[in-house]
């Protein structure tokens, strides 16, 4: 039952509180029972319209903004999250103008909130928009590492390598601690060929900073490869229990590559089906195994080689992988699942060879016989 005892105000700070913390089913309880009191508090139409974004309830979310835009026509804040509910509609020109408006009301020194019409740009790869709401934020304050680091990402996104290595150069200047750019120019620098500048980066970071599994990868690998250090050796214990934390649960990547696998799979078992078909299968076989038998040799990024067929190549690069103890199917899973987020390029993991060759023509490793 509402309590009369609380303002408008109290009841959004609360809601607030409790969308910080991801939960937001409570927010959303606590803005009703607050809307039931005070049907035209716009900040907690506005708090209602997030809980809803957060949720991916696009429609209601942009119905709540509306909402809160027909109390008050010049709400900031309702502005900016009908700008984003926008864009999820593909109503690009329509959510430029919303933020557009922020800019002609004259909120340039809320430099907050212009750092959140940013990335809500960034994540939609506008980035010329982007780059423009980062611009007033850093006329206002030259030296905010956040709006810094941000446009050393523009710039990437853009292919301006050495420009956004220089302007995270500058954002961890303004902000040594700035974990996020310091995680983002050491995988620039490991991209580049730079291990000693990629380790120098990456060894200044907590695993805590880290919430994307190929950061620690590399961490892991060029510590091993730099120091000579075993794979259960005790100063990667902490690195290891964080990729387990990451790793949990399966998220969308893994979920399409199984799915992937799975169709495969099944269009296999159709094509085996009849004589011929069957027949077809049985030479495909034969002549896999012969190639299976081939010697190949194949250099790893990190320079090392290996020689074999191409199962005892995987199997070799299994046993030289942080966590050795891994099947060889669930080794090609993983890498395969690290070589998407790294190249964007899907790569097979249902047999060595195929597995090999992808990954080669993704760029992450070189046969040269």
């Amino acid at each position: 039952m509402p309590s009369p005892f609380l303002s408008s105000e109290e009841y959004d700070e609360r809601a607030h509180q409790l969308y910080n913390e991801g939960n937001y089913d409570a927010a959303l309880d606590m803005l009703r029972e607050g809307l039931a009191l005070y049907p035209d508090a716009v900040e907690l139409h506005v708090g209602v319209g997030y809980a809803r974004l957060a949720r991916d309830e696009f429609v209601w979310a942009r119905r709540c903004f509306e909402e809160a835009l027909v109390l008050d026509p010049d709400h900031e804040d309702s502005l900016a999250g009908l700008g984003e509910t926008l864009l999820k509609f593909g109503q690009e020109s329509s959510a430029l103008k919303a933020f557009t408006r922020i800019l002609e009301l004259g909120y340039q020194d809320d430099v907050e909130l212009m750092l959140q019409v940013a990335r809500v740009l960034f994540r939609e790869e506008l980035m010329d928009d982007a780059q423009r709401f980062l611009e007033v934020a850093l006329q206002q304050t030259p030296d905010n590492s956040e709006a810094i680091a941000m446009l050393g990402y523009v710039e990437h996104r853009r292919g301006e390598a050495d420009a956004a290595i220089a302007t995270l150069r500058r954002a961890l200047q303004a902000d040594p601690e700035h974990s996020e750019a310091r995680i983002y120019l050491g995988n620039l620098f490991y991209d580049r060929g730079d291990f000693e500048a990629a380790l120098y980066h990456l060894e200044r970071t907590q695993p805590d900073d880290h919430w994307d599994e190929l950061g620690i990868w590399r961490l892991i690998e060029l510590r091993k490869s730099t120091y000579r250090l075993a794979d259960d050796d005790e100063s990667l214990k902490v690195w290891d229990e964080r990729l387990g934390e990451l790793e949990g649960e399966p998220d969308a990547i893994d979920d399409m590559l199984s799915e992937i696998e799975q169709k495969a799979g099944e269009q296999a078992e159709r094509e085996a089906r009849g004589q011929l078909e069957l027949f077809g299968a049985l030479l495909a076989d034969l002549s896999g195994k012969q190639r299976e038998q081939e010697a190949h040799n194949v250099v790893a990024r990190d320079g090392r080689e290996y020689d074999g067929t191409f199962a005892e190549i995987v199997d070799q690069m299994r046993a030289d992988s942080t966590l050795p103890a891994r099947t060889v199917i669930e080794f090609m899973q993983q890498e395969a699942r690290r070589g998407f987020s790294l190249t964007g390029v899907l790569i097979p993991s249902g047999d060595a060879e195929s597995f090999i060759r992808a990954s080669a023509d993704a760029g992450l490793l070189r046969i040269l016989s």
